[in-house]
């Protein structure tokens, strides 16, 4: 198998990047894992490089000779707009304009359903419709798609944004329609970063659960792939403890929590997300 020479991954020590190192690795000569926060152990051909995204000089540094950017790096909850300006906005805009200083062709940007989360869950949208953030941090998503969608038409960088609903262990009602496995994550991600042709393009972050109002096609379509995993498989266990009947405050839109959260105010504690992280023996 033909390995890139380089992959960076921003966002290495959260939940989700935890689950992409290795399987980044496997494809990459050399993987470079950035955070603000410490990673622990490495694997065998990665190194980590504590960076912020907001300074452009410590982003621009560790992107010199890279193939892919996986782009995961964000201020990942409702909070003060100046964290989601530094982290998500300036950080975009710092690691695109470094992606175009060093001529590197790809990203894969992890979006969020946030930046449409004031639609309702019985509208079925699908990747084509207006943004409708529901707080700032959606908002910041928002931005991150269209600055990919204007560095694709202006200087030719493609990207795969994903709009992340639930990757977490499936803990509620709500979860059971918007859950993405870390296995279903780690295949949109390798299957985006292999395909010949990208271009720019918007897929929604979602397992293939019984339960989902949402028109993921175009996942399919672009990517090539089948997306596998179903929450149904978790119902019968949460009905021993859940109302199933009964839905949360927020479970109207497809921003659940974050729908009904208080601008610049914590969304996230609300869910009860597992912090499963993984970690390398």
């Amino acid at each position: 198998m033909e390995k890139y020479n380089k992959i960076v991954l921003t966002g290495a020590s959260g939940r989700l990047g935890s689950y992409l190192r290795e399987p980044l690795s496997k494809i990459s000569k050399k993987l470079v894992s950035t955070d603000k926060d410490d990673i622990g152990k490495t694997l065998k051909n990665e190194v980590f490089k504590k960076i912020k995204l907001e300074n452009f000089n410590q982003v621009n540094k560790i992107l010199k000779k890279a193939d892919v950017i996986v782009h995961f790096g964000a201020y990942s909850n409702e909070g003060p707009f100046q964290e989601i300006l530094k982290a998500n906005i300036l950080g975009a805009y710092n690691i695109w304009k470094s992606a175009k200083k060093h001529k590197i062709k790809r990203i894969i940007f992890a979006s969020s359903i946030h930046s449409v989360g004031m639609y309702q869950v019985d509208q079925n949208i699908n990747h084509k419709v207006m943004h409708k953030p529901d707080t700032f941090y959606g908002l910041s998503k928002s931005f991150g798609e269209n600055l990919a969608q204007m560095y694709w038409d202006k200087c030719g960088i493609e990207c795969l944004c994903i709009r992340i609903l639930s990757c977490a262990k499936v803990t509620s009602k709500r979860s059971l329609s918007t859950w993405l496995s870390y296995d279903d994550l780690i295949r949109i991600v390798i299957q985006s970063i292999k395909t010949k042709k990208l271009g720019f393009e918007i897929i929604y972050g979602v397992s293939k659960n019984k339960r989902s109002t949402i028109d993921n096609t175009n996942a399919v379509k672009k990517l090539k792939m089948k997306i596998k995993d179903n929450a149904e498989k978790f119902s019968n266990k949460l009905a021993k403890n859940l109302d199933m009947k009964k839905d949360k405050p927020g479970d109207q839109y497809l921003g659940g929590p974050f729908s009904i959260a208080k601008l610049e105010s914590d969304a996230m504690s609300s869910m009860k997300i597992i912090n499963d992280k993984k970690t390398v023996s």
